[in-house]
């Protein structure tokens, strides 16, 4: 009688094949990632060295990565600016104020009007929605010289409220809270209702607090948009004192007499707010995937 040999190779040789695919497929996606990672924060730290140092040692090749000392000086000119004003301070309030004021207005309206168009039913709700959604394909370009002669015509040209009046709301976070708010759970809004408490109460008590990585989110992309913003910062702020951080760092890089330490300098100093917001708000929006865990099972 012949035995029949049972050869085990071939499975153990497949499953440490697909190991080895799976351990491969790994290191790359990490040397991948670490790719994107220094691509990304070469010219962040490029920046903040090169504001540490003279401008002779920005100049020089090969790029020394560690400054020998750190060169005030730089921080002095560009808070002080070329002419000595200091205005400096008083644009990066009015970016301060803009972009602070933008982004509590977007999140609060478009939190409400999200939770309008995700639980109630009405009709020509998804008419509305459709509506709003095609004016994000409409430039701003577009619509500057119309928004600005209406600027003009109420008379809030270089003003805080000629600023900030064109942004108050975006449809764009709208749309973000709409689709954030149609998950909601219903069960919380029913019980609720059944307990007595008011629409704004439920809204302010109950689903803009359970938001918080939509509004973290939100927050954010506004707050840098108009921090950013460039354009109509340019048509509306005449004078040196209502004009934006922006409009300072392009007069500060024209003028004859800047140095290379000194810009770099202005752009380190006019990032620090949004890695401050971002740091602070980053632990809600990075959670933001286990909110309703508790709805499974």
């Amino acid at each position: 009688m012949q035995t029949q040999i049972i050869d085990h190779s071939s499975p153990i040789r497949k499953r440490s094949l697909q190991l080895h695919a799976i351990q491969w497929q790994r290191i790359l996606t990490w040397l991948l990632l670490l790719m994107m990672a220094v691509f990304t924060l070469t010219p962040i730290l490029y920046m903040i060295t090169a504001s540490m140092m003279p401008a002779k040692d920005i100049m020089k090749m090969p790029y020394r990565w560690i400054p020998r000392g750190f060169h005030y000086i730089n921080f002095v000119k560009a808070i002080a600016g070329n002419d000595g004003s200091y205005i400096f301070v008083r644009n990066i309030m009015n970016s301060l104020i803009v972009a602070s004021t933008c982004a509590v207005t977007t999140v609060i309206i478009s939190a409400l009007t999200g939770y309008g168009l995700a639980k109630f039913h009405f009709r020509g709700r998804n008419l509305l929605f459709m509506v709003i959604m095609a004016t994000m394909m409409i430039p701003f370009e577009a619509i500057m010289i119309p928004l600005y002669m209406v600027i003009t015509k109420l008379g809030i040209q270089n003003s805080y409220t000629g600023l900030i009046l064109p942004f108050l709301v975006n449809a764009f976070g709208i749309f973000m809270m709409r689709q954030y708010l149609i998950t909601f759970p219903e069960e919380f809004l029913d019980a609720a209702r059944v307990d007595g408490m008011s629409e704004p109460g439920i809204f302010t008590k109950i689903v803009f607090p359970n938001c918080k990585p939509a509004i973290a989110t939100l927050a954010i992309l506004a707050f840098r948009s108009q921090w950013d913003n460039l354009l109509w910062p340019l048509l509306i702020a005449q004078s040196e004192k209502m004009k934006t951080i922006p409009l300072y760092i392009v007069k500060f890089t024209t003028e004859m007499h800047t140095d290379e330490g000194a810009m770099m300098a202005v752009a380190f100093i006019a990032s620090i707010p949004m890695f401050i917001l971002f740091f602070s708000l980053s632990k809600y929006f990075i959670g933001g995937t286990s909110v309703y865990a508790s709805r499974k099972g």
